[in-house]
């Protein structure tokens, strides 16, 4: 497989990486996090002359390593217990599909990545044991553990988080999307700082204030878009909504960040649709 080919393979496999990486991780934007960590370590181990047998479940187990280095680093929330090892029925996709990624964060990791190996992402137990480095009877195990205890976590009320956000933080926002509403992009250029970053994800990054001009030109050449002030996974967010379609769920949306009064990062999921899926967010206000 030539240079081309393989990162090629990367770019088919992506959609399928981050569904599980934000399961393991408990968040659709830190899932895309591990996912860039894991293809830049396939492309630096690609560079390096490994040799790759089986390419998906090699990249699902760097994957899977590198989600748990994530949660250890983070040191989250403690997870539910161990199950009585009982048989328990596969999920059909669309119920597990509507199932948060923090529910599926409250499940101990090797179960956890059973579930979402199998019902996700359809791996045969033998597959979960190779990616896991574990035996088939430890995958088998905890793919039916995990199952039983994902579906009494699946009936417990959800819990909306809302970001805590303070008043200038709002304000900073709420001016921010109006400014998008209204199509003043002038103004929001004066409100960059000189070496502000824009990542679009899953296509470029640029730095600096000169270089990032054309992202506000091609936004106020596109009229679909519309656009509200809201939360991701608690962080205060503008939710793009696209008027040529159902209006019920963003098309995608874009995180800020700031330094006093100025903007620093901004982060545009337009290129990343398939970060939206079972995404917690709000629209606020």
């Amino acid at each position: 497989m030539d240079t081309d080919e393989f990162e090629d393979r990367l770019k088919a496999l992506r959609p399928r990486l981050h569904r599980y990486c934000a399961r393991m991780t408990g968040s659709a934007v830190s899932g895309e996090d591990v996912l860039q960590d894991t293809l830049v370590k396939a492309l630096h181990a690609r560079a390096e002359g490994a040799e790759v047998d089986n390419l998906e479940g090699w990249l699902f187990r760097i994957a899977h390593n590198t989600s748990l280095d994530f949660l250890r680093e983070r040191s989250r929330k403690a997870v539910v217990p161990l199950t009585e090892d009982i048989e328990a029925a596969p999920f059909a996709e669309a119920d597990i599909v509507a199932i948060s990624f923090q529910t599926f964060l409250r499940l101990p990791e090797l179960q956890r990545c059973a579930v979402i190996l199998k019902d996700v992402l359809g791996h045969s137990v033998e597959e979960i044991a190779d990616i896991a480095e574990c035996s088939a009877a430890s995958a088998k195990s905890a793919l039916q553990r995990g199952r039983a205890a994902l579906r009494q976590l699946a009936q417990e009320p959800e819990d909306i988080r809302l970001p805590l956000m303070s008043s200038s933080d709002r304000q900073k926002m709420t001016a921010y999307v109006d400014l998008f509403r209204s199509g003043d992009f002038d103004a929001i250029r004066a409100m960059l700082a000189d070496e502000v970053k824009l990542e679009l994800v899953n296509r470029l990054r640029l730095e600096g204030r000169e270089k990032i001009g054309v992202y506000f030109t091609r936004y106020a050449e596109e009229t679909r878009w519309r656009f509200a002030l809201g939360a991701v996974e608690g962080q205060p967010a503008m939710l793009v909504f696209d008027s040529t379609g159902p209006m019920e769920r963003p098309a995608h949306f874009v995180l800020i960040g700031w330094s006093e009064n100025r903007i620093v990062d901004i982060r545009d999921f337009l290129f990343a649709p398939y970060v939206l899926e079972a995404i917690d967010w709000v629209r606020l206000g």
